[in-house]
C-alpha cells in the first residue's frame, strides 16, 4: 500500500470541509488536482471514502471511520513536530529528568527554578525514581539526563557523568548525645549506638557500606529509610545515631538535632548523567547547565539555613558542609568534576560540627 502523507492530509481536508472546492482552497491547488489524490488514496485502500453528487459531499461508513482515525493521526504527527523543532530552539519544548526522591525534595527543586527563571518557555519534567532506576531510566533512552548521588565514578561505556558537587557525610546526634560533645565523630565509634540512614534508592547506603568497610567495620544500619524526614524522626527519639549527607542541598535537620563530621571524611557526589552515545538535544543540554549553575549559589543559603555553634570548631563544619563547590561546565565542555574536596578535608582537619536548626 503506498499512501503519501499529503493524499491523507487532503482527505482529512475534504471531509471537514464536505466539498473538494474549499479543500482545494485549503492547499492552494486545483478542484481536479484535490479529486485525483482523493481518487489514488481510494484505490490505494481500496474503499470507497466519499459519496459525490454535483451538490454535495458526504462519507461514506469506511470514509467516516477513517477520518477520525487519520485525523488525530495527522495531529500527534503535528503536536511531534512542533514538539521536535521546539526542543532544537533550546529553550522551549519538554526535558525529563529522573532523580532519586531525596535529591526531587531538596537540591533538584533549585536546578527546577533556575531552568524556570533562565527560560519561561521550557517546561522540565522531573520523575522521582529509585536510584537504579534512574540509571537504568537514562542508559534506555526513556529520559533526557539523570541526577544521581554516589561515592563512586558513574562514567561507563554507557553514561557520562559530570560531577557537580560533594557532600560529606556526618553523623546526625540529639544534642545530648555523647558524641555531640566532639568535634568530629571517628567511624568506629558508631559501634556504639545503632545506626539509621537512608537506603538504596538515595545512594547513600553504598556510600556508608564503602566507609563501614574501609574502617574494619562489619556491621549492618538499624534502619534503612527511604526519607530523610524519618532518619530524623528516629533519630529525634534517641532510636540511633543518623548518617547522612549534611549541607544546605540536602533537607536539613530541624532544631534539637547536631550534626558532626565523621572521620576519616567520606564524600558523597552528585551527579548528572546522560547517555554517552546520545547528545543531548539543544534544550536538555540548556537544562543541564542550569541544573549545575544551581549548585554553586548554595553558600550564602547554607549561612542561613546552618546556624554554626558557638565552638570554633563547629564553624569550621559549618564551613565543610557550605562549601562544596558546583560545576559550572555544560556537558558539551566535558565532565568536569567540581567538587572541590581539598577545602573540605582542610576544614574537617580542624574538625567541626555544627547544629542545625530551622531558619
Amino acid at each position: 500500500m503506498n499512501v503519501s502523507l499529503q493524499q491523507l492530509k487532503v482527505f482529512v481536508a475534504v471531509a471537514r470541509e464536505r466539498s473538494f472546492t474549499r479543500a482545494a482552497r485549503e492547499f492552494d491547488l486545483t478542484q481536479s488536482a484535490v479529486s485525483r489524490c482523493v481518487r489514488e488514496l481510494e484505490d490505494a485502500v481500496e474503499l470507497k471514502l466519499f459519496d459525490r453528487t454535483t451538490r454535495q459531499v458526504e462519507l461514506t461508513n469506511a470514509g467516516a471511520s477513517l477520518e477520525r482515525r487519520i485525523g488525530r493521526l495527522l495531529d500527534e504527527i503535528e503536536l511531534t513536530l512542533r514538539e521536535e523543532r521546539a526542543a532544537f530552539d533550546g529553550h522551549t519544548g519538554v526535558v525529563v529528568v529522573a532523580s532519586n526522591p531525596v535529591l526531587s525534595s531538596a537540591w533538584v527543586a533549585q536546578g527546577l527554578a533556575a531552568c524556570a527563571a533562565a527560560f519561561p518557555g521550557l517546561i522540565v519534567s522531573v520523575r522521582d525514581q529509585p536510584q537504579s532506576s534512574v540509571l537504568a531510566s537514562v542508559e534506555q533512552g526513556e529520559v533526557d539526563f539523570g541526577v544521581v548521588s554516589s561515592a563512586e565514578p558513574l562514567d561507563s561505556d554507557l553514561l557520562h557523568a559530570q560531577a557537580i558537587f560533594t557532600t560529606p557525610l556526618h553523623a546526625v546526634l540529639p544534642a545530648t548525645h555523647a558524641l555531640a560533645r566532639q568535634s568530629g565523630v571517628a567511624w568506629t565509634r558508631l559501634n556504639e549506638s545503632p545506626i539509621v540512614t537512608l537506603n538504596a534508592d538515595a545512594g547513600v547506603r553504598a556510600a556508608l557500606e564503602l566507609a563501614l568497610s574501609a574502617n574494619g567495620m562489619k556491621r549492618r544500619p538499624m534502619q534503612e529509610l527511604g526519607h530523610v524526614a524519618a532518619v530524623l524522626r528516629m533519630v529525634e527519639l534517641g532510636l540511633g545515631v543518623g548518617v547522612l549527607p549534611v549541607d544546605a542541598r540536602w533537607p536539613v535537620p530541624g532544631a534539637g538535632l547536631v550534626s558532626r563530621p565523621l572521620v576519616p571524611e567520606m564524600n558523597l557526589t552528585t551527579w548528572l548523567v546522560h547517555r554517552r552515545n546520545r547528545s543531548l538535544r539543544p534544550n536538555a543540554s540548556a537544562a543541564w547547565a542550569q541544573f549545575a549553575v544551581a549548585a554553586a549559589p548554595v553558600h550564602e543559603d547554607a549561612a542561613m539555613t546552618l546556624h554554626a555553634t558557638s565552638a570554633s570548631p563547629s564553624r569550621a563544619a559549618a564551613a565543610v558542609s557550605s562549601h562544596s563547590s558546583a560545576a559550572m561546565s555544560s556537558p558539551a565542555t566535558g565532565a568536569q568534576p567540581a567538587a572541590s574536596a581539598e577545602f573540605t578535608r582542610s576544614a574537617a582537619l580542624h574538625g567541626g560540627g555544627a547544629a542545625l536548626h530551622e531558619p
